[in-house]
């Protein structure tokens, strides 16, 4: 007699995002496996309502309140709960039946929810970079105390976290974390002075949303990804080293204090390191695509130009400075980005506004979460004001 498998019941932060839509792709064709409890969005009402009637949550949460009453009505005919707003989100991932929450959310909203998760002991998978990079060390302590385990989700990270499976007691030398290098990786400063958000939108590789996409092309999103190492692999900054490797096909690489080096391989398709995250420890059969190495013939690696990626190097300082400077860092970041987005700023003008912001807002050594929120809206506040007199 065959034993009955119980599925994994999964809440999805951030459904019609790039990762959330492409996690539902992965539980549809693993319905045997995985289920969904719970789905969120922000603002996307018709996209999160066809959702809601495809995988028939328990329970639908719009952050945006305005929307309630049209995402209510879209599904009064089904017996799916909907809620709105911020303390919304915080309260479905503490349901007992929620097994895993998979934190897709874009920038810093996503915080308190996964703090909320973390302290319901649920296994957190990680997309949302920002957790980590604002409150990585508040983060790390309430996943110990409250035994909650985090698994990466990013493509790099799930590298790394898949390359040293089996290494427990084995010291890292080096984490080597690979870029893209984004659609501007062969400009010079010059041409990258009068790059377009159009432009920035159209990654070489990945398909991501806007935001993370300009992180990318600024490479800022690599600063976040060392950020995020750093808490989830127990490293110091010194040992985080970022390689341009155009292909994508290495997604990222661990050396060991032999000198051996790990690689995880595979096509760019994020869901790959979705489906694992979902299955961790097992692997499952999986339809995505495989490398053909006969038209792979060349994979290459070069250093990054943190001259004209400023913002890399910005990352770095405000990782090794620690305290509230990822924080600064992440929400002027954010500002800056919606700026260009814009047409407010220009793609060289989000890296001075980053500098001048981090030489401006009050540094604390040893923040608490308070500090955290109070930090995050001050820079906000502060940097909305310097776009606003054009001083970047």
């Amino acid at each position: 007699m065959n034993k009955e498998i119980k599925k994994k019941r999964i809440a999805i932060l951030g459904a019609t995002g790039s990762i959330g839509t492409q996690a539902l792709d992965v539980i549809e064709h693993h319905a045997d496996l995985y289920e969904v409890r719970v789905l969120t969005a922000n603002n996307q009402v018709d996209l999160l309502v066809q959702q809601a009637r495809r995988f028939m949550p328990d329970v639908v949460v719009i952050a945006n309140e305005e929307k309630y009453e049209v995402v209510k009505d879209a599904l009064s005919d089904l017996p799916i709960k909907v809620y709105a707003g911020a303390e919304a989100l915080c309260e479905v991932v503490e349901m007992d039946t929620v097994d895993m929450v998979l934190t897709a959310m874009v920038g810093y909203a996503g915080l308190r929810p996964t703090i909320h998760a973390i302290k319901a002991h649920k296994v957190i998978a990680l997309a949302n970079k920002e957790t980590l990079v604002v409150a990585g060390e508040l983060i790390e302590r309430l996943a110990t105390e409250y035994k909650s385990a985090i698994i990466p989700v990013d493509s790099e990270h799930s590298a790394i976290f898949q390359c040293l499976a089996g290494e427990v007691g084995n010291e890292i030398e080096k984490i080597l974390l690979t870029a893209s290098g984004g659609p501007f990786r062969t400009f010079s400063k010059q041409q990258l002075q009068s790059v377009t958000s159009v432009q920035a939108l159209k990654h070489p590789n990945w398909k991501m949303g806007a935001k993370v996409t300009v992180d990318s092309a600024s490479m800022m999103n690599k600063g976040f990804e060392m950020m995020e190492a750093k808490w989830l692999f127990g490293v110091d900054p010194e040992q985080i080293e970022v390689l341009v490797h155009p292909q994508s096909i290495v997604h990222s690489m661990v050396q060991f204090k032999d000198g051996a080096v790990k690689a995880q391989l595979g096509v760019p398709d994020m869901r790959l390191p979705i489906q694992y995250a979902f299955s961790y420890p097992d692997r499952i059969i999986s339809d995505i695509g495989r490398i053909d190495f006969s038209v792979c013939q060349s994979l290459t690696f070069e250093h990054p130009d943190t001259e004209r990626f400023h913002n890399l190097a910005l990352a770095f300082e405000a990782m090794k400075r620690g305290g509230n400077m990822p924080c600064v860092v992440n929400a002027v970041n954010e500002i800056a980005v919606m700026a260009f987005l814009r047409d407010e700023i220009s793609f060289l003008g989000m890296s001075d506004l980053i500098e001048k912001m981090m030489s401006r807002a009050a540094f604390i050594k040893q923040p608490t979460y308070e500090d955290y929120v109070a930090t995050d809206s001050e820079v906000r506040c502060m940097a909305k004001e310097l776009i606003k007199v054009k001083t970047v």
